[in-house]
């Protein structure tokens, strides 16, 4: 579109449309620890990022729906502030230095710049157009935001808050090719890696000189990355694939590929345990991998639809968000097995049982059946354009009077 940033409401809200029509099958699935809820915390619809402030052991939730940022206390699960920031909020990063968070909203193609001390915006920075991921670097200071619509890496500096660089990922006259998805900080390299959703590869940026310095090739439409400092190794989620890809820093290629759920979009890094959580949209669960022999070794069933995962390193605890239902999983230390119980395979992803100590907090205790009738609805509308077509094809097939 010509004029100004395509936002992605449309399709995410058609999307979660027909997430709805698999809610029905949900509720039939078993209840794995359903007396494990631990609390029920309204108004934070459409959490589709997270990123865990380990300087105030607080987790920072992008609401799409309600253009705003829900923080939640670990101490107690619940939320205890709502930060209103710019037009449909998809990503958010901790900046550590400063003890802010960056939150790229995409239907505005702004930064808003939020004060964990005040929670509250203290700066809002235009950037490209479609901004939907955002990665901090901690060594140059500055946050490295994807700007989806054109192909380019705005990076800002939390000095003062303004762009001091565009790059440009790929081929600038062809928008649609590469289409930046996510964006991982590399410490040790000083490098940034983008994930190219458009043409399943991962560009590989310096931020010594803000050029792009590789290329890797991945699986099918990468969506997500996250950064293990322990194994110098980049982990990208392949949403078409059902796979991860596993990038060595050392020479920029895939060093493994990993079968995981059905849809994986999502990724955090555990380091106390050296594992990799990877949220699966499509099938509702987590696959839990470790970076030692890059197999699965846990499948943990969540809420619907789950789309973020991020790590909170004082509680040792993986909070994921589930745009379907409204609710956002926290996913504790004894869910995972000590040792391996079994490995994915390249046809199938593993499975394993989950133990106790895997909690489920509700945000919206009515989202179930707002899903189940927004499903009925579509259900109808389809019906009844089928019933239409037949009927057209009947009164088609008719002999006419002048036969």
């Amino acid at each position: 579109m010509v004029g100004g940033p395509r936002s992605l409401r449309p399709v995410f809200l058609v999307s979660l449309v027909l997430a709805a029509l698999v809610l029905p099958y949900a509720l039939l699935a078993p209840v794995v620890n359903a007396e494990a809820v631990v609390a029920t915390v309204t108004k934070v619809p459409g959490p589709v990022a997270a990123v865990y402030d380990s300087t105030k052991g607080e987790v920072f939730v992008a609401e799409y729906q309600d253009n705003a940022i829900s923080v939640i206390s670990d101490a107690t699960n619940s939320v205890i502030a709502t930060v209103a920031v710019g037009i449909d909020p998809f990503a958010v990063a901790f900046d550590s230095s400063k003890g802010e968070v960056f939150v790229a909203n995409n239907g505005n193609s702004t930064v808003s710049v939020i004060s964990d001390t005040t929670n509250s915006v203290v700066a809002t920075v235009k950037v490209g157009s479609g901004p939907i991921a955002v990665a901090y670097d901690s060594t140059k200071g500055e946050v490295f935001v994807a700007d989806h619509n054109d192909n380019t890496i705005s990076v800002i500096s939390d000095a003062t808050n303004a762009i001091v660089a565009t790059v440009t990922i790929g081929v600038t006259n062809i928008r649609s090719t590469y289409t930046p998805r996510a964006v991982a900080y590399d410490p040790l390299k000083g490098e940034v890696f983008v994930v190219n959703f458009g043409n399943s590869s991962v560009s590989v940026v310096s931020d010594s000189n803000n050029s792009v310095v590789a290329k890797v090739a991945v699986g099918s439409s990468p969506i997500a990355a996250a950064y293990d400092p322990s194994r110098g190794e980049v982990v990208v989620a392949n949403e078409g694939g059902n796979t991860v890809s596993v990038i060595s820093d050392s020479n920029n290629t895939v060093v493994a590929t990993v079968a995981v759920g059905v849809g994986a979009v999502a990724v955090a890094y555990d380091p106390s345990k050296g594992e990799v959580f990877v949220a699966n949209s499509q099938d509702d669960t987590v696959s839990v991998i470790a970076d030692s022999n890059d197999s699965v070794v846990a499948t943990v069933p969540v809420g619907t639809g789950p789309f973020a995962a991020a790590y909170d390193s004082a509680k040792d605890e993986v909070f994921v968000t589930n745009v379907g239902d409204g609710t956002v999983s926290v996913i504790g230390a004894s869910a995972r097995p000590a040792t391996s119980t079994t490995s994915s395979s390249a046809s199938s992803s593993a499975t394993s049982t989950v133990p106790a100590g895997s909690y489920v907090l509700v945000l919206s205790p009515n989202t179930i059946l707002f899903g189940l009738i927004d499903g009925a609805i579509l259900v109808g509308l389809v019906t009844a354009r089928q019933w239409e077509v037949r009927n057209h094809r009947r009164r088609s097939s008719q002999p006419t009077a002048a036969d």
